[in-house]
């Protein structure tokens, strides 16, 4: 299973993105709902979660997802859940992704220290020790993190690429008539 976290608040392309390409993946996927089910994104989408966050469990979990954008970083790095999700994922070796502002959650925890890791610009400071990179997308042991809504496309494949194969991801690539 994989949770994508919405905060309100939260960057719309980012928190879409992986849910349609790991969905296309066929992949199981929920969006949780962080304060409620229904979450209002930084430009005004509102988004109906399949789940609140008092619903979620960690059984049967792979990955989390992070979505960026403000205050929906905020939104999810003040979550009790999202927190003790986060702690779940890196006691037991389950990937956790995040995009954008929401590095920095995983940065103010030290989890990032030593890693290579990537975040929106004006961010870095916020990601403790780690090893800053201009890529749109590292990879570091079971964290990825992503640049931003540009790099969201990019982000949503390296997922898939993770979790099913390279094969598919470029699959998918292809199919959205991604370049590159």
């Amino acid at each position: 299973m994989i949770y994508v976290f919405f905060g309100q608040g939260f960057e719309e392309i980012e928190a879409v993105t992986p849910v349609d390409l790991l969905r296309r993946a066929e992949l199981p996927v929920k969006t949780v709902g962080v304060g409620g089910k229904e979450i209002t994104g930084a430009h005004g989408i509102t988004v109906m979660c399949d789940l609140t966050e008092e619903e979620a469990s960690p059984e049967g979990l792979d990955m989390i997802v992070l979505p960026g954008g403000m205050p929906g970083t905020l939104s999810l790095e003040h979550s009790e859940t999202v927190q003790a999700f986060i702690d779940f994922c890196a006691e037991n070796g389950k990937w956790i992704a995040a995009i954008c502002a929401a590095p920095s959650i995983l940065g103010h925890k030290g989890l990032l220290a030593g890693r290579f890791a990537t975040c929106y610009p004006g961010f870095e400071d916020q990601l403790a020790g780690a090893r800053i990179q201009e890529d749109p997308v590292c990879v570091d042991g079971k964290f990825v993190t992503g640049k931003g809504p540009g790099a969201a496309v990019e982000f949503s494949l390296k997922l898939v690429e993770l979790l099913v194969s390279p094969k598919r991801a470029e699959f998918l690539k292809g199919s959205l008539q991604c370049r590159g």
